[in-house]
Parts: structure tokens; C-alpha cells; sequence
């Protein structure tokens, strides 16, 4: 009998990303540029580095690297392997690696905290006071579905009412589009409010953790309680009627926000090819990235306008040209701010 030979491994060659572009086509492909992929390789170097550099091992940033394309673009692990110069299964052991590693709860609370100190919690009434004028609001509330094959156990819990299957995840935005709160691990058929009776953000206000006067505005299918305002379903008299027009421009911000969120990582937009355990890991990698993103964001942008403020003041000489430049370039960061291009 014939003696059947191993056959020998091969190795690709393996592109380093960090060098090969430039900050711009980084953001394009991993939704971070250099500085942030580094930044979330560092937060899970510990747990996903390889204990040796034996048989052409991955090191921390290629396996952040790849995780990053898989959630930014969705496509199948096949297409991410041949992008980078590996296997697809060694594509499907760094995605459930890392994703587990970004979601131990210590990296978790860092980056979805609901506040409850008196300060922040101001700072967020302000904000979402600039947008329609509702006062008391520090979040905007809704859920929506993310697509997933159909699961082995309790099947039918995960069809939901527009019939595929899914995870009905709530989600809470401030006015900045970040994300304050997540519960992504319940069934497609839950309705969304046992979903958030359920959850710890209902207990937080019951418990009187968040302070009296401090709202959170939903959609009609929640229930009205006295920290969650929802619309007048039948509107009488001009007093409701502007209660709902503030409402609805309020709560427009958690609707705008899913849809960055979705575009920003296209994994969301189709169907995940996993388990629901696995599928609500990859759901809260995507939002904790996502605060990840808004912070380095918000942060060069901030550095930007210091670095051109100061260069108009060193070539400006007319204070009433300074001024007005420097307002205008506060009106235009604030614009850009509130666009959802990032």
C-alpha cells in the first residue's frame, strides 16, 4: 500500500499594512489610522500575542489588522486571507481570539460606560438641548436587528417580525454619537421592552443611580415611564404637538447613529455567519471600536484647530480678520462633527 506524504506547508508572503499606506487608505480599509490600529493592539497585545515566533507566527498587529477588515467590510474569511497572505483558518481562529479579546469586561466598561456623575451627565443634557431644545434628555434609545444564519438551538426565538433570523440589540447614543450603552444578546422575536426592562440600564434609573430629571427619549414601542419620554401617539392642542416635533428631533440622533455605526462596520449590514454567541462578541467589537473611532476623531480634531488657531494668529495681524476666521473654523468643526463621514 502506498504511502500517503504530508503535504509541505507554504507560507505567502504577508503585506505590513502600517507601512504599506498611508493614514488616509489605513481609515478607508480599518476604519482607524495608524496611531488607533496601534492603539487597539496594545489594549489586547497581552491576550493575543503569540508565545513564540515559531512556524511564521502572527504577531499582535497583523491579527488586529485582520479583524479590523473583517468587521470593516463583512466580506467571507477567504476574501480577508488572500487581502493578507494567510490561511481562512487561520483567519477564523484570530477573529474569535481577538474579538474575545477585546470583549473581557474590563476593556468593556472602559469604552461603554453609562454616566452617572452629575458633571457629565450636564454636559450631555447641553448637548442634546442644542439639537430641538428638549430638556432633561442625556440619551436617545432605540434597537435594531443584525442578521444572522439560522442558529441550532431555539431556532424560532431568532426570527423576528420582518421573518429572518436575528439578535435585537438595544442600543443608547448621546448627541455626540457615542454609544453610552449596549445589550446585544437578545433573541430577533424579544420586544424591546423586555429587552431594556432586562436590562441593567432600567435598573440604573430605578435605583435612582442616575440622577431625578434625567431622561432618555424612545420610540413609541417602549413604555412611558418617568426617565423614558416617548410621543404623543394622538397629539391634541399646539403644547403636544411641539412636544412631538422636539421629541422626534431628538431622538433622531440614535437612529442617525445605528446608521453610522452599520456603515462603519458593514459586518453589521449582512448576514453574520455565527453563532449568536460569537455573532453578540462581534456586534460589541463593533461598537467598542466604534467609541474608539469617535474618541481619536474627536481628538484630532481638537489638535487641528489649535495647530491652524495659532498659525492665523501669527499671519493675521487684523484682530477683526482673526476673529472672524476663527469663528468660521469653530462653525466648520462643529459641521463636520455632526456629519456622519466617520
Amino acid at each position: 500500500m502506498a504511502v500517503q506524504r504530508r503535504r509541505p506547508r507554504t507560507f505567502q508572503e504577508r503585506k505590513n499594512m502600517l507601512e504599506l499606506y498611508d493614514d488616509r487608505e489605513l481609515i478607508k480599509r480599518y476604519r482607524l489610522d495608524r496611531q488607533g490600529i496601534l492603539f487597539v493592539t496594545d489594549l489586547v497585545r497581552n491576550s493575543i500575542i503569540p508565545q513564540t515566533l515559531r512556524n511564521n507566527a502572527l504577531t499582535a498587529e497583523l491579527k488586529v489588522i485582520m479583524t479590523l477588515r473583517f468587521l470593516a467590510t463583512g466580506k467571507m474569511q477567504q476574501c480577508t486571507s488572500d487581502d493578507l497572505g494567510t490561511s481562512q483558518s487561520t483567519v477564523s481562529r484570530v477573529l474569535n481570539s481577538t474579538n474575545a479579546a477585546l470583549t473581557t469586561p474590563n476593556i468593556v466598561r472602559q469604552f461603554i460606560d453609562f454616566p452617572t456623575d452629575l458633571q457629565t451627565l450636564r454636559q450631555k443634557q447641553e448637548a442634546f438641548m442644542r439639537i430641538a431644545g428638549f430638556p432633561g434628555v442625556v440619551g436617545a434609545i432605540d434597537g435594531t436587528h443584525v442578521h444572522i444564519i439560522s442558529p441550532t438551538v431555539n431556532e424560532e426565538a431568532y426570527v423576528n417580525r420582518k421573518g429572518f433570523h436575528s439578535i435585537n440589540v438595544q442600543v443608547v447614543f448621546d448627541a455626540a454619537y457615542k454609544i453610552l450603552d449596549l445589550v446585544p444578546k437578545w433573541p430577533g422575536s424579544t420586544h424591546v421592552s423586555r429587552v431594556l426592562s432586562e436590562s441593567g440600564l432600567a435598573g440604573l434609573f430605578e435605583q435612582n443611580y442616575v440622577r431625578p430629571r434625567c431622561h432618555l427619549v424612545g420610540d413609541s414601542g417602549y413604555p412611558l415611564k418617568r426617565w423614558l419620554l416617548t410621543p404623543y401617539r394622538k397629539p391634541q392642542g399646539e403644547q403636544q404637538l411641539n412636544y412631538n416635533r422636539a421629541h422626534k428631533g431628538t431622538r433622531a440622533v440614535v437612529e442617525r447613529g445605528i446608521g453610522q455605526l452599520k456603515r462603519r462596520f458593514h459586518v453589521l449590514h449582512g448576514e453574520i455567519r455565527k453563532s449568536p454567541e460569537r455573532a453578540s462578541r462581534i456586534i460589541m467589537a463593533c461598537v467598542i471600536l466604534h467609541n474608539i473611532c469617535k474618541w481619536f476623531k474627536q481628538r484630532i480634531n481638537k489638535g487641528l484647530l489649535c495647530k491652524l488657531t495659532f498659525w492665523v494668529r501669527k499671519t493675521c495681524r487684523q484682530e477683526a480678520t482673526i476673529n472672524k476666521f476663527v469663528f468660521t473654523l469653530l462653525f466648520t468643526q462643529t459641521y463636520v462633527q455632526s456629519l456622519s463621514i466617520l
